[in-house]
């Protein structure tokens, strides 16, 4: 048995065998200092039925995409001290900041600042515990509260996101996965995960690994990773409510002013949740999300938040964006360990 195969299985059993997060079990963070977080953060409230106990207001800079640890350290143990200890994973409600320091604002709120979370260079950084766990309790079970931003360029564009993640909830769709293996090799490193995923998912849900720039006139999409600085034709393809896409490349979670294609033209093309790198991450795997991994946790029932973070071995340079408790595949897809894909046909 291979080690990706070991992987899927382990997601599939633990997944079947308990149920993901609720809303209950999510705090909601407010920067009351920014309007947009204000409007996106109350209009989020609503539409999940997320508790007043769990909502959690802070106060701080938000016109750079850089806080200090010294001014994280501030929000976050006042937003500590007034998280209700059930909670299991963080909704932040802003754009910027998108990091602190050296490393990603979502991975500072899920496991706390720390320096081991960064790099000068092309080295390994600390790995998180929650990686491919059966958890569905992941602070309970490992101290780490898994957070995604839901982050946007203009208000109305969150509340879009917002709305695909409450829709997708339990529909099952007809969708598919695509994977594209691009001619810059140094971004397809992740290309022998689209293979394991296509060996042990594609019985689930149709897989297509192409070698192209990008795909184009596909409208059945639940699934699109990629390695191209730039995607194109995103103006020419549909993705379902809940769909999670992102790109491997260096500068994707810079979200305002990114020199590379921004992880946000992935929602604003229809994506619900994506992943990009907050500062120069080098082409390593295991700072990115493993497509099989991702997909496994999707589709046997775990939230966005849930799946994405489980598929990422070191998450402390990378930003989780969209809407956290999307969850398409609540009820069990039939999949069944040791159930593998077809063959591969590329």
């Amino acid at each position: 048995m291979g080690r990706f195969t070991k992987f899927l299985i382990l997601a599939l059993v633990a997944c079947s065998a308990e149920a993901a997060l609720r809303p209950e079990q999510l705090a909601v963070i407010i920067n009351d200092a920014d309007p947009n977080s204000v409007a996106v953060g109350e209009y989020y409230i609503e539409r999940r039925g997320i508790p007043a106990e769990n909502v959690v207001r802070a106060r701080f800079a938000y016109d750079k995409p850089v806080l200090s640890s010294a001014a994280f350290k501030r929000v976050y143990d006042d937003v500590r001290v007034r998280t209700p200890k059930s909670i299991q994973a963080y909704a932040l409600t802003w754009t910027n900041p998108i990091r602190v320091n050296c490393m990603s604002i979502t991975t500072a709120f899920a496991m706390g600042y720390g320096t081991r979370h960064c790099a000068k260079g092309c080295r390994a950084i600390a790995p998180s515990p929650y990686f491919n766990s059966h958890s569905q309790h992941p602070y309970s079970d490992h101290n780490i509260r898994p957070t995604m931003s839901i982050a946007a360029r203009t208000v109305e564009n969150a509340k879009r996101v917002i709305d695909r993640g409450v829709q997708s909830d339990g529909r099952h769709p007809q969708a598919a996965a695509y994977f594209v293996i691009t001619t810059d090799a140094a971004r397809n490193s992740r290309s022998p995960a689209f293979h394991a995923a296509k060996r042990e998912l594609g019985r689930a849900i149709p897989i297509t690994i192409a070698h192209a720039n990008a795909i184009r006139d596909r409208f059945d999409i639940m699934f699109y990773f990629t390695g191209a600085t730039h995607v194109p034709h995103l103006d020419s393809i549909g993705f379902l409510p809940g769909a999670m896409a992102d790109h491997l490349t260096s500068a994707g979670g810079r979200l305002m002013n990114s020199p590379q294609m921004s992880a946000l033209r992935w929602l604003e093309a229809g994506a619900t949740g994506s992943y990009g790198t907050v500062v120069e991450p080098c082409n390593f795997p295991q700072k990115f999300p493993n497509p099989a991994i991702a997909m496994a946790h999707y589709l046997a029932g775990d939230t966005l938040v849930e799946a994405y973070w489980k598929s990422v071995v070191w998450p402390g340079q990378g930003i989780f964006i969209g809407e956290p408790l999307a969850r398409p595949y609540a009820v069990s897809t039939g999949v069944e360990p040791g159930d593998t894909g077809a063959t591969e046909h590329e």
